[in-house]
């Protein structure tokens, strides 16, 4: 699973690529070639170009772009937020969802907010009613806290809710 993968920090280039491959992982009928599709419960857009950007240009974060000869084929935000890191827009290509590639990406990047920035804990937020993507997470060592923020329904950059019970939940790892 990790013969010819290359990790590095996206550039501007990048963006284009990388929306377009973050929103086939999560919204669409091609997100449903995968298994971590969020389109039975948002429509519209997970990202744009600007906050695909932002994310790129932020101090303190890094958008990892992961190619496999050649092509962009996964990327996670790693943000750096004292003695913890922040893990985020993470998408793997639906086409190579189920075969162990995003084990091996969550892993690298675990690696290097320890070793980069000495980091003890790693953090992200999911939408709590993702029951299968949060039993992956459990799988990689994270657990729930119960700690929950709400979605933020009327900012369709975030996609358009298809229900009314949306909120995110605040999951740990330590990585020490």
């Amino acid at each position: 699973m990790t013969a010819g993968l290359t990790f590095r920090d996206a550039v501007d280039t990048d963006v284009d690529t990388l929306v377009a491959l973050i929103e086939s992982a999560y919204r669409g009928d091609s997100s449903r070639t995968g298994w971590t599709t969020e389109a039975d419960i948002l429509e519209g857009q997970r990202t744009d170009p600007e906050g695909v950007l932002e994310v790129i240009k932020a101090p303190d974060s890094r958008l990892l772009a992961v190619e496999r000869d050649g092509e962009l084929v996964a990327c996670c935000q790693l943000e750096h937020r004292g003695s913890h890191a922040y893990f985020g827009m993470f998408a793997v290509s639906p086409k190579l969802q189920g075969g162990g590639l995003g084990k091996v990406i969550i892993a690298e990047a675990e690696r290097r907010v320890r070793e980069e920035w000495g980091a003890t804990e790693m953090q992200m937020t999911v939408i709590s009613v993702r029951d299968d993507l949060i039993a992956w997470y459990e799988r990689r060592g994270y657990r729930r806290t119960g700690r929950m923020t709400p979605f933020p329904y009327g900012d369709e950059r975030f996609g358009v809710p298809q229900r009314d019970d949306l909120q995110f939940e605040l999951l740990v790892k330590p990585l020490v």
